[in-house]
């Protein structure tokens, strides 16, 4: 990405969300900051399929949804036609337009200049399982007729109608890149405001894995990553711990407003925090694992950092993929040593957000930029729960003790996903 100017400076103004156990900015701030794990047990309908054993039958899943509280002007010929996965997208872009007094064709706003770009490593697979079966496992999510499923068996339809209750007229798309879309939407929208051809960019991630056929798809011997814990399942995930053994799905809708600086200033708009860079690369190398030496993520850090005109010494604190997986863990902290040396005392705080909310895959890059958002805003670290007996190799500071109050000026989010695919994207507090 080109280095900015403070006109091209791009900001976060507004942020939306629909969690589990969290449908505002508020809720989701609490929970992250008081690190309440909303990992439960899931309904036996939908682990009948997966091999008894297998897998710690768990996740954290939006329950009790009602979109009328979030878009109550939704017509109910159009509910009818639109699958749980588009009203939580809806519902999440309404609060992140709310949040930042965001109207669009207003006297600064001009529709043409404003665009939209979903994430999700999926898409509709609720719609999809349903139909393959004939019918619904899960009473909270009634099946869709056939014959009005045009929207809900689109990947695209979330952001596509998102755009259209916004009325922004601008570029309009949706990637699907695993685990790094989400970052990817911000570099792609970062790239476009740069440039000078938007004023304004949504993104959202989405993601509703909770379907019989994923979840019987990564408990297969191969995969290796779901966790097989036992008890309480709010202790499932447990990053940089040497107990890990894996992740727990997530699943719902995370939003975000991102414009230029000086389109914020002539809104009178205080951001959350600026994006100082967002770097995407691709290891080449083995199709599932990461490099586990660590130098390419070494790499990836200091091209963030460069990126954003700072050196990572400056780093207060990265927000890792934290997957409580070997690889995962073990590669981000051997690429720490790599950047900062043997003295880890000097290393900035290694955080996961995964054991509260779930892996959310192609929403996670997204939901892991928003949480860093709100930490450079209150200006406090959230902890990485659940990671109790580190493992010598992680030895760190990973925020064990609760929230902390702290510098935070410039901060971190990492992704990696399945393809050899990493990314990172630096944040900072605005001047």
């Amino acid at each position: 990405m080109q280095q900015k100017n403070d006109d091209q400076q791009v900001v976060i103004t507004g942020l939306g969300f629909v969690l589990p156990g969290a449908e505002s900015r508020d809720d989701v701030w609490r929970t992250l900051r008081d690190g309440v794990s909303q990992i439960d047990v899931l309904p036996a309908e939908l682990t009948r399929d997966v091999p008894a054993g297998s897998v710690s039958r768990v996740g954290a899943r939006v329950r009790n949804f009602d979109h009328s509280k979030h878009v109550p002007d939704l017509p109910d010929a159009f509910t009818k036609r639109y699958s749980r996965e588009i009203l939580m997208v809806l519902s999440a872009v309404e609060q992140a337009r709310r949040d930042a007094d965001l109207t669009v064709g207003d006297s600064v706003t001009e529709p043409q200049r404003v665009g939209v770009i979903g994430s999700s490593s999926r898409g509709p697979v609720e719609w999809w399982s349903q139909t393959a079966r004939g019918g619904a496992l899960d009473p909270e999510n009634p099946p869709i007729d056939v014959d009005q499923a045009i929207f809900a068996s689109l990947p695209g339809s979330p952001a596509t109608l998102s755009a259209i209750r916004l009325g922004a007229q601008g570029t309009v798309t949706t990637l699907s890149n695993a685990c790094v879309a989400g970052h990817q939407s911000i570099a792609f929208a970062v790239q476009a405001l740069r440039a000078g051809q938007a004023d304004v960019m949504i993104l959202v991630g989405h993601e509703t894995p909770f379907v019989p056929e994923m979840l019987r798809l990564y408990s297969s011997p191969s995969a290796g990553v779901l966790s097989r814990a036992q008890g309480d399942p709010r202790q499932t995930i447990k990053p940089y711990d040497r107990r890990r053994d894996g992740f727990a799905f997530g699943e719902g809708a995370v939003a975000m407003v991102l414009e230029t600086r000086a389109h914020a200033e002539r809104r009178q708009r205080q951001p959350y925090a600026a994006i100082g860079s967002a770097v995407s690369l691709n290891e080449a190398g083995h199709a599932t694992r990461m490099d586990l030496s660590g130098r390419f993520t070494a790499d990836l850090i200091g091209k963030a950092a460069t990126a954003a005109g700072h050196p990572a010494a400056d780093l207060d604190y990265i927000c890792g993929h934290g997957t409580a997986t070997r690889y995962n863990d073990l590669a981000e902290s051997r690429a720490l040593r790599l950047v900062y040396g043997e003295d880890r005392a000097g290393w900035p705080p290694l955080g996961s957000i995964k054991p509260v909310f779930g892996h959310l895959l192609g929403a996670s890059g997204l939901l892991n930029c928003a949480a860093v958002a709100l930490m450079v805003r209150n200006q406090c670290l959230v902890p990485t729960i659940n990671c109790v007996e580190v493992d010598p190799e992680c030895d760190h500071d990973h925020v064990q003790e609760g929230a902390r109050p702290a510098v935070v000026n410039r901060a971190l989010s990492l992704s990696f996903a399945i393809g050899s695919q990493s990314s990172a994207v630096a944040l900072e507090k605005v001047a």
